[in-house]
């Protein structure tokens, strides 16, 4: 497993360094946040140890960045013992979780295997189909510079359809899974939202489409 472990105390980053290789794993590390971020987008990690208080970018901006960027590798915080509000924000970021400073080894072997488990579970707050992109927190669909902010409903039946990209789904399910399994919205208002997204999305790019199969359903697909 290969780590990127980014701190500015020479002496913890070299401890921890130690006990991450020690126990087997590849270890890179950085000393500060613009390095943290570099790294983090030209190399193939399995996680990244990142400590919040760093020179330059701190760790919360490199962790918004990563996720904005669509960037899924799994982080563990390191924060200092007071700093809730840094735990709060850094989770609501994207962190897979936290560990105050001063830590012992073991919590810290302990954090980094639990984080490493759920590497295969986390969904990106930024889905990406083609050259399009979907911000999960903000409901923009964006793509070639441009961005339309979409309204609730349309927002999940995108969702969905990049969640399933290239898989054909029903208007029932589309219908059951957008407006609820209760709903009395006519089965004909899922076609007006797929009209209406497919009309931003020829706007944002041509190559991703809603294909369209009778009697099949709908599927997301990119067009070479």
């Amino acid at each position: 497993m290969k780590l990127l472990y980014a701190e500015d105390e020479k002496g913890m980053s070299d401890a921890v360094a130690d006990i991450l290789t020690y126990h087997k794993y590849t270890v890179d590390t950085v000393d500060n946040g613009e390095d943290a971020l570099a790294y983090a987008k030209g190399e193939q990690y399995d996680g990244i140890v990142l400590d919040i208080m760093m020179p330059g970018l701190d760790g919360l901006e490199v962790l918004k960045k990563l996720r904005r960027s669509g960037n899924n590798t799994p982080v563990l915080l390191l924060t200092a013992k007071a700093e809730v509000e840094d735990r709060i924000q850094g989770l609501d970021l994207g962190a897979d979780d936290y560990l105050a400073k001063p830590f012992a080894m073991g919590e810290l072997l302990a954090r980094v295997r639990a984080m490493l488990r759920r590497k295969d579970n986390f969904t990106p707050d930024i889905l990406k189909a083609g050259s399009i992109s979907l911000n999960r927190q903000s409901y923009e669909l964006g793509g070639n510079g441009c961005s339309f902010l979409l309204p609730k409903q349309e927002y999940r039946l995108m969702e969905l359809l990049m969640l399933n990209k290239g898989k054909f789904l029903s208007s029932e399910d589309l219908l059951t899974k957008v407006w609820g399994y209760d709903t009395e919205v006519e089965l004909g208002t899922v076609w007006v939202y797929i009209s209406c997204l497919r009309k931003k999305l020829a706007k944002l790019d041509g190559k991703l489409v809603i294909q369209a199969k009778r009697n099949i359903g709908y599927k997301l697909e990119v067009r070479e």
